[in-house]
C-alpha cells in the first residue's frame, strides 16, 4: 500500500498537476513495482503566505511525501528518490532544489483497507523488494 501527498503553491502547482502525477506514478511503477492502475495521489494547494519554503527555492517549490508500508529495502527507495528527481527535472523543468521528499514507511499492521489489516490482506504486488 503507498500514498502520496503532494505539497505546493497552488498557482504554480494546480498548472501541471496531471504530469507531475504521471511522472511520479512512473517512478512509483518502476522502482516499487507497482501495478500500473494503482494510483493514490493527493494534492494540497497553499496560498503562497501560507508556504514557507528554503531561501534556495522558488514559488515552484513542491514538498511530496510518500506514506507506505515498511519492507523494501534502502535500495529500493533510493532508486526511487533520484528516479523521482530526475523524472520531475525532465517532464516539468522543476529544479533540483524547488523539489523535497520524504518516505515515511509504518508496519503492515498498521493499515487498513479492504476490510483487512496490511498483514492480513493478499496484495498483487510485492512489498519486500
Amino acid at each position: 500500500m503507498g500514498q502520496v501527498k503532494i505539497y505546493g503553491v497552488r498557482e504554480q502547482l494546480q498548472p501541471i498537476r496531471q504530469p507531475l502525477s504521471d511522472a511520479i506514478h512512473s517512478c512509483v511503477v518502476e522502482a516499487l513495482q507497482f501495478p500500473h492502475d494503482k494510483r493514490a495521489h493527493r494534492f494540497f494547494y497553499l496560498e503562497n503566505e501560507d508556504f514557507f519554503r528554503p531561501a534556495t527555492a522558488s514559488e515552484r517549490y513542491i514538498i511530496l511525501e510518500f506514506m507506505m508500508m515498511e519492507g523494501r529495502t534502502v535500495e529500493t527507495k533510493k532508486k526511487l528518490i533520484h528516479l523521482l528527481y530526475q523524472r520531475i527535472g525532465e517532464q516539468i523543468g522543476l529544479a533540483v532544489t524547488d523539489l523535497e521528499i520524504c518516505i515515511l514507511e509504518s508496519p503492515a499492521h498498521n493499515w487498513g483497507f479492504r476490510g483487512m489489516t496490511g498483514d492480513e490482506i493478499k496484495l498483487n504486488y510485492t512489498v519486500a523488494i
